[in-house]
């Protein structure tokens, strides 16, 4: 019988060595839904999901609707516009409103770091925070550990270098904590202006020639400029930064053999990497996709459905 005791999912810092390794074992056990003919099951038949995205998402939304209808769940969408917010109603009040609808669990996503935290202490439903502002992506971080555990047997004592706009990057964040705690080297890429101070802190080292970076490592994940979160100009401009930071073929004379290449996405085709490099056999980035919707399964059975065979 698996031990699940958790309410909330709000930050991957909440998460033992243990909890993470539940998670990625249930995903592994639930993947093979997604191949079959017909890809639903009752596990979370009568359960209500709502989700609450008031920032722009393709990936995260989309993986979590499927992976609430393949366990039978019902599913609400809510967003901000057209909503009562517009009128005047406060973000918690909204929020209170649905819970009194007796809905099973709530999947947020907020423009703004640590609004997922706060409701979770104000209302007695659970919350998976999708991504707030700049703080931290938890389910994203997860999905890429089981898919780095998938293409490379393990993760603790894998060398994996994060290269991009670190500072801004709710991804990165949730991943250094994650892939820290699991026993991973950790190594940060990027340019100074986009580097968090003192990032030596969070226990990763820091190289700023990407060439030089992702020398010897097993995983390189690239991420994406934050435009709309900056607020001044931090590069000189877009091809700049593809001809320093960007992931191309002159770089990848220096990649390790066997490392894999991820990306959370959207992936900016000429910016981040080239589309040789995003389409080549080192990356995973549709892998990462899949996999996605079967972590997603896996919380979704956890936080809703208690313990569990």
């Amino acid at each position: 019988m698996v031990m699940f005791n958790h309410k909330h999912l709000v930050s991957i810092k909440q998460l033992s060595v243990e909890d993470i390794y539940t998670i990625l074992d249930a995903a592994e056990s639930l993947k093979e839904i997604s191949g079959r003919d017909i890809k639903k099951v009752p596990i979370l038949r009568g359960k209500n999901v709502v989700l609450f995205f008031n920032e722009p998402s393709t990936r995260t939304r989309t993986s979590f609707e499927i992976a609430a209808k393949r366990l039978s769940a019902d599913v609400v969408g809510f967003s901000t516009k057209g909503s009562s917010t517009t009128k005047g109603e406060t973000l918690i009040d909204t929020v209170r409103n649905i819970q009194a609808m007796s809905p099973d669990l709530i999947v947020m996503r907020h423009y703004s770091s640590g609004v997922p935290y706060m409701l979770a202490r104000k209302i007695d439903i659970g919350i998976i925070n999708a991504g707030d502002g700049i703080n931290e992506h938890p389910t994203q971080a997860l999905l890429d550990l089981y898919t780095i555990r998938e293409k490379k047997g393990r993760i603790e004592g894998l060398k994996v270098v994060i290269i991009g706009d670190i500072e801004h990057s709710r991804v990165a964040r949730s991943e250094i904590y994650a892939l820290t705690k699991l026993g991973a080297q950790v190594t940060l890429s990027g340019p100074p202006t986009m580097m968090p101070v003192q990032a030596e802190s969070m226990g990763v080292q820091v190289m700023y020639h990407p060439g030089e970076a992702i020398q010897g490592q097993d995983v390189i994940i690239l991420l994406r400029i934050q435009m709309e979160r900056h607020s001044k100009c931090l590069f000189p401009g877009l091809r700049e930064y593809s001809s320093f930071f960007g992931m191309n073929k002159e770089i990848l004379k220096y990649i390790k053999e066997g490392a894999i290449i991820m990306h959370p996405g959207p992936v900016n085709r000429g910016v981040e990497a080239s589309p040789d490099v995003m389409d080549g056999p080192f990356s995973v980035v549709l892998d990462q996709v899949a996999n996605g919707v079967a972590v997603r399964m896996a919380l979704l059975c956890l936080f809703m459905g208690g313990n569990r065979d």
